[in-house]
């Protein structure tokens, strides 16, 4: 269940878990704790890039809104679905590396 709460609010339950004393000495939940606070860094960081994305694509006249109005909520839907994905595989016990992030939190759990 620890590795589950570990997504739940992202930075914050993710520093948490690294920092309360039974659980930072699990491996499984270190590495669940780094990959939620990549992953929300990591979206954090796409949501920049989409705004100056967005934000050049407001001066093509009609089109531009459209992609834009489109853009995140796709984006978004994407991480709502991932961030369900990682919270059902870790409440499994299973451990989800995901492509660039995942054996960085391996590397630090």
């Amino acid at each position: 269940m620890a590795c589950a709460l570990c997504y739940i609010l992202g930075l914050l339950t993710g520093v948490l878990f690294l920092v309360l004393a039974p659980y930072n000495q699990n491996r499984l939940i270190r590495f669940h704790a780094f990959q939620s606070i990549f992953v929300h860094i990591a979206s954090f960081f796409v949501f920049i890039g989409l705004m100056i994305v967005v934000s050049f694509l407001h001066f093509i006249p009609f089109l531009g809104t459209i992609i834009a109005l489109m853009l995140y909520p796709i984006v978004g839907l994407a991480f709502f679905i991932l961030w369900l994905m990682l919270m059902y595989k870790a409440y499994n016990r299973e451990r989800w590396v995901l492509p660039i992030i995942g054996p960085l939190a391996e590397k630090q759990a």
